[in-house]
């Protein structure tokens, strides 16, 4: 929502002509460009001429020095008080005007904002501290925001305020969210506490902090903060990690109970509940303690019986593989390889599989490259024989910000389970991914299991992150296993006991009866055979609402799903496209059937509502009772997709949980999707097809039905009476030429 005083601000910035300070738009909404901007003013109006986004030591120093300790009424500089007022207004407080006064409204909100920031003890007053300038042209919240907690808050605020006057710390946001910046200043204090100076403590957890934590921050039931604070850093860290503890600097037996609960979810045993350095160091940084013992590892090296003899002796046990090579350039050869499962079992180790094509590469990362993945790597997780059930890791391999999660990595991920629910859900999604990726998919439903990529300690989307809930592996560090034929280089994995690989495998081969994508540049002959076919038969009248050619271009835009939809269930792609192609053309003929069936759902659900508080009248019913239709791409009803789908989850074609079609609500779910996704009805086809086969006794290979059988069930599709009949050979028809083109292609 725009505001009209932060467009002051806007326009205040916009009237430097001043090199360096970029014009910026006039729209109400604050944004890091507005913030480094006001910041370059600043810089300006103290003389810096290299202007920069930072608001680095440069800046500090040359504005301490400029207007002492702080900034308040008695500084007198008019274009310092409009900047401090555009921040304030930013950050939504009373900036007091535009007028280039400290007036009674700004310090009054700069007290406020102190107050905020957790530091109006350390900075009494009304005057604005160089820390506190600082802080006010970021983006950093201080108020809770979104999913924070005041918990947390309360812990942020007395971190800014216990060591804002150390060199180095400064103002963190207070909004009740863990985040790298919070976590940078939790490391801060602790460096502080275990008595580094001003000149050594850098915010990293390095070996310094490391010997501090083991020599001086060991705890455990009744240690008490004295002058140090170790137990309430403790308790922030927990917190911090979502782990609920009081906030009190007391080592309680709650506490102690909270901490062996988390032990054991990190898998830091013994659990003893104790604030040893391993527990520590998982709460600060995400390896944890990379010296610490794992029971998996990953490799891009082939396991030979010396190296799977080796990693047995190590105390491993389960190896993750890859399920193929990366398609780039010169790409290693890190794919699993003929037999090699064989000698990994053997070996006394089980499997999990991981798929990278290119997963460091932002590009790759969309809804169409996700709908690629499923086919691939369902059919290399059948062609090394990984049982159905198995999780697949896909692998995120890069440090995408939250933006792009957002942007790239759902979309791709949501078109990953959706396609892959369509091939009949035989695998499962897991992730290979920093915490925040993990943890955001896990959120939206999309993976059932995450590979956590924790050794990248670095990357924002492990900092300020905790580890996720459904962590299956934690990569924590790259080691090496063996000696002369046994040697071999890995990275550790903690597991946590969610998937343990598997050490059974029923290898598919490649199978050149399958169907494989259409060559489109033969589009032109199929659409010709397929217009003549329709000429030549009468067939004209029936298209009326979309033309021969509009049904084509449809078909063979849908042919990636299609090809992977016959590869999965091993059918005909013909049998799909025939229908497909057919009953596209009455996809809209029908809109007002199906506004009949929309206002039928709506009744229902206004009709439930009412019997729960019964005042007044029931909602009337419609005039015209249709609750089902044929709809969408490929004209479905509700029940008969209820009904197929039902029939392959019993015969075990796709997982899941059968449904009643005569239920309303579970009705309406389905063929609102029907209706409304192309990709599921068009998947639903091929569920209808198999139902159909069941009830006409045709019970031969789906890829050799005979001409008979294609007929019976192509009619089945349409119903019983003789007019279904007579689709099935018209369907048979379409059948044969759509066949005619595939069969060539798989020769």
């Amino acid at each position: 929502m725009a505001d009209e005083m932060v467009e002051l601000a806007q326009r205040f910035i916009n009237s430097y002509n001043v090199p360096g300070i970029p014009k910026v738009e006039v729209n109400g909404r604050t944004s890091w460009t507005v913030m480094f901007a006001l910041t370059r003013a600043l810089q300006h109006e103290l003389g810096i001429t290299a202007l920069s986004d930072s608001f680095g030591p440069t800046t500090l120093s040359t504005l301490q020095s400029r207007f002492g300790p702080q900034i308040d009424d008695l500084t007198r500089h008019g274009n310092v008080y409009r900047i401090i007022q555009s921040g304030l207004y930013c950050k939504g407080y009373d900036g007091g005007g535009m007028d280039g006064v400290y007036n009674d409204r700004v310090a009054e909100s700069v007290t406020e904002l102190k107050s905020h920031m957790g530091v109006g003890g350390a900075y009494p007053g009304s005057g604005l501290q160089p820390k506190v300038f600082k802080a006010l042209l970021t983006m950093d919240p201080y108020v809770r925001v979104g999913n924070g907690t005041e918990q947390v808050r309360t812990i942020q605020q007395w971190l800014n305020g216990r060591y804002i006057n150390r060199r180095e710390f400064f103002i963190c946001p207070c909004d009740g969210n863990f985040s790298r910046d919070v976590q940078k200043a939790l490391i801060f204090a602790l460096q502080y506490e275990i008595g580094m100076s001003d000149d050594v403590a850098n915010g990293r957890f390095g070996p310094g902090t490391q010997e501090g934590i083991r020599t001086q921050a060991v705890l455990g039931i009744g240690s008490v903060d004295g002058s140090k604070q170790f137990v309430h850093l403790f308790q922030a860290a927990m917190r911090f990690n979502g782990w609920d503890v009081a906030f009190d600097g007391r080592y309680s037996g709650a506490l102690a109970d909270t901490v062996t609960e988390f032990q054991r979810f990190a898998q830091l045993l013994p659990a003893n509940g104790s604030a040893d350095f391993r527990t520590w160091a998982s709460l600060l940084v995400s390896t944890g303690d990379p010296s610490r013992p794992g029971t998996a590892c990953d490799c891009i090296t082939t396991i030979t019986p010396a190296r799977a003899q080796a990693l047995r002796a190590a105390g491993y046990t389960t190896v993750g593989r890859y399920l193929t090579n990366a398609s780039v350039p010169n790409a290693k050869n890190k794919k699993i390889q003929p037999g090699e499962l064989a000698t990994i079992v053997a070996g006394g180790l089980t499997v999990f599989p991981i798929f990278q094509t290119n997963g460091g590469d932002p590009e790759y990362f969309n809804a169409q490259q996700g709908a690629q993945d499923a086919l691939a790597a369902l059919e290399a997780a059948r062609g090394h024989g990984f049982l159905p059930g198995t999780t697949i890791y896909f692998s995120v391999d890069y440090d995408a910000v939250d933006d792009e999660v957002t942007s790239r990595v759902i979309p791709h991920f949501r078109a990953l389970a959706d396609r892959m629910a369509g091939y009949g859900s035989e695998y499962r999604i897991g992730v290979y991914a920093p915490r925040n990726i993990c943890s955001r998919l896990a959120k939206a439903g999309l993976t059932r299991g995450s590979f956590v990529s924790d050794m990248s300690t670095g990357y924002s989307g492990n900092l300020g992150f905790p580890l996720p809930k459904d962590r299956a592996f934690d990569q924590i560090a790259t080691v090496t296993v063996g000696s002369g034929d046994g040697f071999i280089e890995i990275d550790k994995n903690v597991a946590s006991g969610r998937d343990r690989g598997q050490n059974q495998f029923t290898p598919r081969g490649p199978d050149t009866a399958l169907d494989v994508a259409f060559d489109m540049s033969q589009w032109g002959a199929l659409a010709t055979d397929l217009v003549h076919y329709i000429e030549d038969n009468g067939h004209d009248d029936w298209y009326r609402d979309r033309t021969p050619r509009e049904c084509i271009t449809k078909v063979l835009d849908m042919d990636a799903l299609i090809t992977g939809l016959a590869r999965s269930f091993r059918m005909r792609k013909s049998l799909i496209q025939a229908v497909t192609f057919w009953e596209y053309q009455a996809d809209f003929t029908d809109d007002a059937v199906d506004g009949l069936v929309a206002a039928y759902f709506r009744w229902w659900e206004a009709y439930e509502l009412w019997q729960q508080n019964p005042v007044g009248q029931p909602p009337p019913a419609p005039a015209v009772i249709k609750d089902d239709s044929s709809t969408g791409v490929a004209q479905i009803y509700g029940r008969t997709a209820i009904r197929a789908r039902n029939h392959c989850v019993g015969a075990g074609v796709i997982p899941g949980t059968t449904l009643d079609p005569e239920d309303w609500r579970a009705r309406r779910e389905i063929w609102q999707r029907l209706r409304d996704d192309d990709d599921y009805n068009v998947s639903t086809v091929a569920l209808v097809h198999i139902h159909s086969a069941h009830l006409v006794g045709v019970t031969t290979d789906r890829l050799r039905y005979s001409d008979a059988d294609n007929v019976a069930v192509l009619a089945r599709y349409n119903g019983t009476n003789e007019d279904a009949q007579e689709y099935g050979r018209r369907a048979r028809d379409l059948y044969n030429i759509f066949e005619r083109f595939n069969a060539a292609l798989r020769a």
